[in-house]
């Protein structure tokens, strides 16, 4: 037996094996956010359509994001950022976000996992639900809703063509003042670097909170990236975020609802001293908003920005204050907003997998192996055309490698198949497309996907019209991790069985 005998059944790489080890024993089991409550239950979605919280593989996230793609980026400062975040869309069409933190920034993985599964069990509908996480190695993700329709920071400072008018502007205020309340219900009163750019607007316009601020960008305490005039006093003096803290970042938001620019908070504060409401609010809104109701919320935004902690509000303050300010509750957001509605594209019919495209899309190499072993050789009809004196002269000792080779890959001593099927191969009387696939194969158990790669390929120039060369191809692609690229072939490839179908039924 060869050394890729079967230990390469499950892909066993020993020092990746030990370190995986090692992170599973450091790494709690990921709960089903309904688990305490009444109801709960293995069902993978709860309530309004939000999926439970899991953990997922680097493979799903690189997938979903063409592998970390720049293209995919969504942080406003782009590549710049110091966690970026990025757009991706899972094989269930479903889109979410995905935060990227650095192995710096949380060295132990078991601490990451707690946090992140207690964010995790929050479910509200003004937040950006925390859906899962990925912590593999140096990795640490984070994976939220995606909320189609942008921040707040987008809409009140970029979009110089629509002004968000006066009562959605008392909603987004109101709702996030509801999220803070809930979160802080729950157990996590603390939010980091609460500004503009955590509030984001899903498929119909309503506000909702970024999960992602429920959870410190690192655990050096670094809690704030904005600039230092926006950051609350007392983080300034010990560097820790407290309930206060998040208050006082909340008035800041106020103070960019009602101006529409981000005014440092003691500029605002000498303005509502002298009494000049009018000249803090966006010149856009003169004549559309009500005075008695802007009051009430500059005299809030007071309140919050107040020096010392202990004069602040709490968050049932916020609502308790904000909630009566509703005027329009029957008015869709995005209507108030000036945006369409989303509408997401009807999906694509799904195509049933074959066992072959299955395994394939599953990178189950066992079930590839039983699949082509079961196959033999009946896909190479009609791909040799050899004489007589070609069959005489060197087949006897050809087809005896082969034979040996085929011994092998039934036995899954991969090492002795690559061998004997190579000496098939570079006799080249003979050409077999499903020697390519089989040794293709052996090559992935290996762990040699570019050579694997190489056979899958020789195989569709021999028979460009067999699925399984295409499935093949996908199968190495995703071990090279080019998911885009693979998630291609193995719909190439379904295709090519489908068309193979409809030419058997119609003969």
């Amino acid at each position: 037996m060869g050394c890729c005998q079967s230990s390469f059944l499950t892909e066993t790489h020993p020092e990746k094996d030990q370190r995986r080890q090692q992170q599973q024993q450091q790494k709690p089991e990921p709960r089903n956010h309904n688990q305490a409550g009444p109801g709960a239950g293995t069902d993978p979605v709860v309530a309004n359509g939000v999926p439970s919280f899991s953990e997922f593989s680097l493979a799903e996230l690189k997938a979903a994001t063409n592998n970390f793609s720049s293209d995919n980026i969504v942080s406003e400062s782009g590549e710049k950022a110091p966690n970026l975040v990025y757009k991706g869309r899972l094989q269930n069409k479903k889109w979410i976000a995905v935060k990227k933190l650095t192995k710096t920034a949380w060295p132990d993985s078991k601490q990451f996992v707690e946090e992140a599964c207690g964010v995790g069990k929050l479910r509200h509908r003004r937040l950006a639900n925390l859906i899962g996480y990925c912590c593999d190695g140096d990795e640490r993700l984070l994976v939220a809703e995606y909320m189609i329709n942008d921040t707040l920071a987008k809409h009140l400072f970029h979009w110089e063509n629509q002004t968000i008018e006066w009562a959605m502007r008392l909603r987004v205020a109101t709702c996030i003042a509801e999220a803070l309340d809930y979160c802080s219900t729950e157990g996590h009163p603390l939010y980091h670097d609460l500004n503009a750019y955590r509030v984001l607007f899903d498929e119909d316009g309503d506000p909702r909170l970024s999960c992602f601020g429920l959870m410190k960008n690192s655990r050096d305490g670094k809690s704030y990236s904005t600039n230092l005039a926006y950051t609350p006093p007392e983080y300034l003096r010990n560097g820790r975020v407290t309930p206060e803290s998040v208050i006082y970042s909340f008035g800041t938001v106020i103070l960019d609802l009602l101006s529409g620019k981000h005014i440092p908070p003691s500029h605002a504060l000498d303005m509502i001293r002298s009494k000049n409401i009018t000249v803090l609010m966006e010149s856009h809104l003169e004549g559309k908003f009500s005075m008695e109701e802007a009051t009430v919320v500059v005299g809030l935004a007071s309140q919050c920005l107040q020096y010392e902690p202990r004069e602040r509000p709490n968050v049932k303050d916020l609502v308790a204050t904000l909630a009566p300010l509703q005027t329009k509750p029957d008015v869709p957001s995005y209507v108030m907003l000036g945006i369409s509605k989303y509408e997401e594209a009807p999906p694509t019919p799904q195509r049933s997998l074959s066992p072959m495209g299955e395994a394939c899309s599953r990178l189950d190499l066992t079930a590839i192996h039983q699949i082509l072993v079961t196959n033999h050789y009946k896909d190479d009809e009609g791909t040799n055309e050899l004489s007589f004196q070609e069959w005489t002269q060197q087949m006897r000792d050809m087809l005896e490698a082969r034979k040996r080779g085929d011994y092998a890959f039934r036995d899954k001593d991969f090492k002795t198949a690559i061998d004997c099927y190579s000496q098939f191969i570079d006799v080249g009387t003979m050409v077999s497309p499903t020697v390519f696939a089989r040794r293709s194969l052996c090559y992935l158990f290996c762990d040699q996907p570019d050579a694997a790669l190489a056979d899958a390929m020789q195989a569709q120039i021999v028979n460009p019209e067999w699925a399984t060369a295409f499935y093949m191809q996908s199968v190495a692609l995703a071990k090279l991790d080019m998911h885009k690229d693979a998630a291609d072939m193995l719909n190439e490839a379904t295709g090519l069985e489908e068309k193979k179908q409809r030419v058997v039924k119609g003969s």
